[in-house]
């Protein structure tokens, strides 16, 4: 009988890394990371950053998809449907070629001056790194506000609520890259 730990991501992890037989100081050495943080993360004590999760799956030579439920699975498809009304906005260029599978989308998106974006999706699963092009930005996630200048960049976890405005009298443009598990 298979115990509910060995359902989780940690779980699923451990008998990969047991099945594969590699120890927790070769998966250690092959990933940079600390025993004791793989260690966590196969006890479910800490939620692996998206980071993580690829490495592990380049180490393990497996698809991520593998390392993730069928829930988890349908959940990212969900994921990816939003993503899909993103380029529908007028603001929302794409600039990566369509995939189901695909987890990295990159945009241009274009703010009105002094305006706030009316983008869609203000919060979901994954990570997001903008990079001002032209213009500045000012972006709120969760409780911090940050302002951001030609040629600046911010990355943040993308399931933190956000939302982007332009302080300037001049369009803004931005570099937008969502990864999306």
């Amino acid at each position: 009988m298979i115990k509910k730990a060995d359902e989780s991501f940690g779980g699923r992890i451990r008998r990969l890394r047991e099945a594969k037989g590699i120890s927790l100081e070769t998966l250690s050495h092959d990933t940079g990371y600390t025993v004791k943080f793989l260690k966590e993360i196969e006890e479910d004590k800490t939620p692996p950053p998206v980071a993580v999760v690829l490495q592990l799956g380049r180490v393990f030579k497996v698809d991520v998809d593998q390392l993730q439920e069928n829930r988890e699975k349908e959940a990212a498809k969900r994921r990816r449907a939003s993503h899909r009304k993103r380029v529908s906005s007028y603001a929302y260029t794409p600039l990566t070629a369509p995939g189901k599978d695909k987890h990295l989308r990159a945009y241009r998106v274009t703010i009105d001056p002094e305006t706030e974006h009316e983008g869609v999706e203000y919060h979901h699963e994954g990570e997001e790194f903008i990079y001002v092009l032209q213009g500045g930005l000012t972006i709120s996630v969760g409780q911090n506000t940050s302002k951001l200048k030609t040629g600046q960049s911010l990355s943040f976890d993308s399931s933190l609520s956000h939302k982007l405005s332009n302080p300037t009298r001049q369009k803004t443009e931005l570099l937008v890259v969502i990864y999306l598990p």
